[in-house]
């Protein structure tokens, strides 16, 4: 590759459902604009790459994150609700129902799913790579990956 070639590269280390828009959202609109893309998946981010993907958020230690309701009167689906990290960490079931509310979310504005953004990323010939180390340290085995990885 010459220097003026560009390309783009991204080391993916975080599997939940808020961290993994980013590296499938610039990578297929880095294929799109035709740069080569690689995608290097490790640690916790290599989730991403699992057949059984069932993505989750941890709002806790998120300050950032105050959520509208996707549910409701306009009123209601506007206001942000800032919940405290005690409240997040000693409810139980926090996680599970910021997840169901995050995912109506998406739903409900029509964004991608991870799992469409990842097949998009296939179909644009994103090159994704499994850390091998990774998948030696958690024990995982190639079946437990997509095939296309």
């Amino acid at each position: 590759m010459s220097a003026e070639e560009k390309s783009m590269s991204i080391i993916v280390t975080k599997g939940s459902l808020d961290w993994a828009y980013p590296p499938f959202i610039l990578a297929t609109t880095a294929a799109a604009m035709g740069l080569p893309v690689t995608l290097f998946f490790t640690f916790y981010g290599l989730a991403l790459l699992k057949k059984d993907f069932k993505p989750h958020i941890s709002p806790l230690g998120n300050p950032a994150m105050p959520m509208k309701m996707p549910f409701g009167p306009k009123w209601f689906q506007g206001v942000e609700w800032n919940m405290p990290n005690l409240l997040m960490a000693g409810v139980p079931g926090f996680e599970s129902l910021a997840t169901s509310l995050m995912k109506m979310t998406v739903k409900n504005h029509g964004v991608a799913t991870i799992p469409e953004l990842r097949d998009l990323c296939i179909e644009a010939g994103v090159k994704l790579v499994a850390c091998q180390m990774t998948v030696d340290l958690f024990g995982w085995k190639q079946e437990d990956f997509i095939p296309e990885r």
